[in-house]
């Protein structure tokens, strides 16, 4: 039997992950005050004002890595029944916990012969892996196979692209997740960088535009010079506690592209919202390239 695993630094819900057939779901951490934090296991809901709003008064969470010994706490029980495994995750390009991840799965598959683990690299963080993990799951659901599964992956994760603006350059800063990214620029000079989710997986920088309204216009001519059959599969848009600017590019999309374009509007999840800060807003979308 195939079981389905995510996170939550892809920005779907266990909630949302269940309806989409995944019966696995990996907690990322972050820690407030030494106080160590694990999303949907700590808490039921996820209080987006709440959290942004803690940060918005000073307050810089801190990420860590899931350990080889809690991934095997996590995998052994389908292992030990013999369950093939699919894993659609965050970037392996932005973080160290996947190595200590291929270390767990090294020792499971060993002491469990014949069990098969794969995996879906989305290749960016946040809003860009949802419909990724959607997808994938609708796919399973339909009975497609696992091979089924990773052929599409393998051909279509690379056509999802997303841009998202920052407004606040002092978390980026802190966390040198940003290549290209110049940190002596920021809010003092109303300046917002517009960042990518590279082909690699990473944020990169490409430049920026004074205000946020700028910023917006920037992510909705994004979707229109580089959409590929954006009608067909809906726009995600994800933000930071910023669901008045998150509609605002809704809207404006809607002006271009009609009415009846279909928008999912997503809360950045903590553990990623900690490296990015409040009142950010981001585009997902099918593109010809990334």
């Amino acid at each position: 039997m195939l079981k389905l695993y995510t996170d939550s630094d892809t920005d779907v819900t266990p909630k949302v992950a269940k309806e989409h057939g995944y019966s696995g779901y990996i907690s990322m951490p972050y820690s407030v005050d030494a106080k160590t934090i694990h999303p949907y296991e700590d808490f039921e809901t996820f209080d987006c004002h709440g959290f942004y709003d803690m940060l918005r008064s000073g307050v810089l969470p801190t990420t860590s890595a899931i350990s080889k010994e809690r991934y095997i706490e996590i995998f052994e029980p389908d292992f030990a029944l013999g369950n093939d495994i699919l894993y659609v995750h965050f970037s392996r390009a932005m973080t160290a916990t996947f190595d200590a991840m291929d270390q767990a799965v090294v020792e499971l598959k060993a002491k469990y012969p014949g069990v098969r683990f794969e995996e879906i690299d989305c290749k960016g963080i946040t809003t860009i892996c949802y419909p990724i993990v959607c997808k994938a799951g609708d796919m399973f659901l339909a009975g497609k196979t696992l091979d089924e599964i990773l052929a599409w992956a393998k051909e279509d994760v690379d056509h999802w692209a997303m841009y998202f603006f920052a407004d606040d350059l002092k978390f980026f800063r802190r966390s040198g997740r940003v290549s290209g990214l110049a940190a002596t620029m920021g809010t003092l000079i109303g300046l917002r960088p517009i960042i990518y989710m590279s082909p690699e997986g990473k944020m990169v920088s490409y430049g920026t535009e004074k205000g946020r309204m700028k910023a917006m216009l920037n992510l909705v001519n994004k979707v229109m010079d580089l959409g590929l059959d954006v009608k067909e599969n809906g726009v995600f848009i994800g933000h930071t506690d910023a669901p008045e600017f998150a509609h605002q590019v809704g809207d404006m999309l809607k002006e271009r592209l009609g009415q009846d374009l279909n928008i999912t509007y997503v809360e950045c999840n903590p553990t990623a919202g900690s490296h990015s800060g409040p009142n950010g807003v981001g585009v997902c979308f099918h593109a010809i390239h990334r």
